[in-house]
């Protein structure tokens, strides 16, 4: 689904499919030089990353374990309550593993500084994030990105992943949200 088809819905479109599938693939060469030789494993954070997961591992040029991480702090509304719980923990034993973080977006940024934290406690053996999509704006914490895809207005966005009342996921483009379709 295009964000075309929902025109009615946004108001605009911040970033195209074609951008994203450009930028995943200039970050994965950059990863793949990055980690070279290393024990890599890629952590996606639930629900929204799943599908810069999926694109990203594809885009690198060797094979990459990967283990998910679901935390929630938004609830159903649009802003994040800064309470982080753990939906879904690891599989996987971090301990002396280089973790890289796969994020959808980094908002506030406190859901992003409690998994840093805790992974870095889990004893890894360094833990870095790439986030396809930053709002400098709504920082609330400063969060120490390796990768960031873009930087975008702090806006209520859709698409690529990121849902408004898990609704609009699977929207190929990221686009802002209408303020009619959540007030």
């Amino acid at each position: 689904m295009r964000a075309t088809d929902i025109s009615d819905q946004i108001t605009t479109i911040l970033v195209t499919e074609e951008q994203i599938q450009e930028k995943l693939r200039e970050i994965a060469a950059q990863v793949a030089s990055d980690y070279e030789g290393k024990d890599l494993l890629l952590v996606g954070v639930l629900k929204g990353a799943v599908m810069v997961m999926a694109d990203f591992a594809r885009a690198l040029p060797y094979n990459v374990p990967m283990d998910w991480m679901a935390v929630s702090s938004y609830g159903s509304g649009t802003k994040s309550s800064g309470v982080v719980q753990i939906r879904k923990d690891l599989d996987t034993d971090i301990h002396d593993r280089h973790v890289l973080i796969v994020e959808d977006i980094i908002d506030s940024g406190l859901t992003l500084s409690w998994l840093l934290e805790n992974f870095a406690s889990r004893g890894a053996a360094s833990v870095e994030v790439f986030a396809l999509l930053r709002k400098p704006d709504a920082a609330k914490v400063q969060v120490d990105s390796k990768y960031i895809g873009f930087d975008i207005p702090n806006e209520f966005v859709i698409g690529y992943g990121l849902d408004y009342d898990e609704r609009y996921r699977n929207v190929r483009d990221v686009a802002v949200l209408a303020p009619h379709v959540y007030s």
